[in-house]
């Protein structure tokens, strides 16, 4: 249930769990850790079911394919991904350790919060709306990188009421399954849970 992405420069655990127990998941995640980077995205696909995961399979690959690129180019690249798609909500998380910054960009339903060492949370409030190919104004967050970061993403699957009451014992697979039985509200959607330490 918790697949685990460990490197020098990160550790992440991730949580997914399909509606109702179907067979498709229409939420998909990606995440890559280079010397250079730190990649984390997360997609949403309309609705449940196949063709949900289909399109959060197709953002997913889209993101794969331009992963070196700025954030903004990656958001283009998804929303290009979902034409004659049912449609995503896509977020993209991208630590660039040589510019010390961190990137990040969202449109839909998917919360993100990054816990810096000064422990004052940030969250960037999410664009309403959902990627689907049409052209449309992708807003970028630019925040300044420092060692042990903490963030925490995740799909509406999970309704939480503080995060910030969790993310200090972030990023422990443990943590994250007592935070995924208490607050996935009994499989009545996908979820998505990511989170880590950028190091």
């Amino acid at each position: 249930m918790i697949e685990q992405f460990k490197h020098e420069k990160a550790n992440v655990n991730a949580y997914q769990n399909a509606k109702n127990g179907m067979y498709f998941c229409g939420d998909s995640y990606y995440v890559n850790t280079t010397d250079d980077y730190f990649l984390c995205v997360v997609a949403d696909g309309l609705g449940s079911g196949e063709y949900a995961h289909d399109a959060s399979q197709a953002v997913i690959s889209a993101a794969k394919d331009h992963e070196t690129e700025d954030v903004s180019v990656i958001m283009k690249a998804c929303n290009e991904a979902m034409r004659n798609k049912r449609g995503a909500a896509v977020s993209v998380l991208k630590v660039n350790y040589n510019q010390q910054e961190i990137v990040y960009s969202c449109v839909g339903n998917i919360r993100f919060f990054l816990y810096p060492p000064t422990e004052k949370l940030i969250y960037p409030l999410p664009v309403k709306g959902y990627l689907s190919g049409k052209p449309q104004t992708l807003k970028t967050h630019r925040f300044p990188y420092s060692s042990n970061m903490k963030f925490f993403i995740h799909s509406d699957g999970l309704n939480i009421p503080s995060v910030k009451k969790y993310i200090k014992d972030i990023p422990s697979a443990t943590s994250l399954l007592e935070i995924a039985a208490m607050f996935t509200g009994n499989g009545m959607d996908d979820v998505t849970i990511i989170s880590g330490e950028i190091h």
